[in-house]
């Protein structure tokens, strides 16, 4: 039997960033606590750089990773993924999926790119960080949380119809662009015949 049947899922989420723009050092330092696999893709890069993080994986064009061929010696061990900024996300996940991630934070990805990753949820753990919002994607469609009072968005197909119980009662809505919820403080439940991702504001 050869060895590489025995290849160890990795037990720790990957952090990706595509885009650090709006992303704060303070909100991914928690992530790294683990030291996972960590994925950047070329147009964060600089940000990312000066946080002085170890980089394993840098998603970039052919022409970057000529321009900047001394990043493999100065980030040792790193590797360079051929990719364009229009398909770094497609071809990182295929990445870690190759290479038995399970499990993946997306940073500076916009939220309304998860209904694209509609596929990737079934094999992934994903969870997307954008701006201020946490989303993660409730795949069963039956959810149910305790919140402290605050404001929720509930982020699905448009017209899908979810139903919240909570405190505030029962209620029954279509999903539009941007729903947003408040909610008591205590248990929320929220159902829904498809994928929907629920988003927290983190700071």
């Amino acid at each position: 039997m050869s060895s590489h049947h025995f290849v160890k899922e990795q037990q720790e989420p990957a952090v990706f960033i595509l885009n650090a723009d709006e992303v704060h050092f303070d909100q991914v330092s928690p992530l790294l606590e683990w030291v996972p696999t960590v994925l950047v893709a070329q147009q964060a890069l600089d940000q990312v750089l000066s946080w002085g993080i170890k980089i394993d994986v840098i998603l970039a064009s052919e022409s970057f990773q000529k321009e900047n061929i001394q990043l493999l010696e100065e980030q040792y061990p790193v590797r360079f993924l051929n990719s364009t900024p229009e398909n770094a996300l497609e071809e990182g996940l295929q990445y870690l999926l190759a290479s038995k991630h399970y499990a993946a934070h997306l940073i500076g990805i916009p939220h309304l790119q998860a209904l694209d990753l509609q596929d990737k949820i079934q094999l992934m753990d994903l969870t997307l960080l954008d701006g201020d919002w946490k989303y993660y994607p409730v795949k069963e469609g039956d959810f149910k949380k305790w919140f402290a009072k605050s404001t929720i968005h509930i982020h699905a197909k448009e017209g899908l119809p979810v139903e919240v119980i909570n405190e505030n009662g029962q209620l029954i809505l279509p999903i539009t662009y941007a729903t947003f919820l408040e909610v008591p403080e205590g248990i929320t439940e929220i159902k829904a015949s498809g994928i929907f991702w629920i988003g927290e504001q983190i700071r």
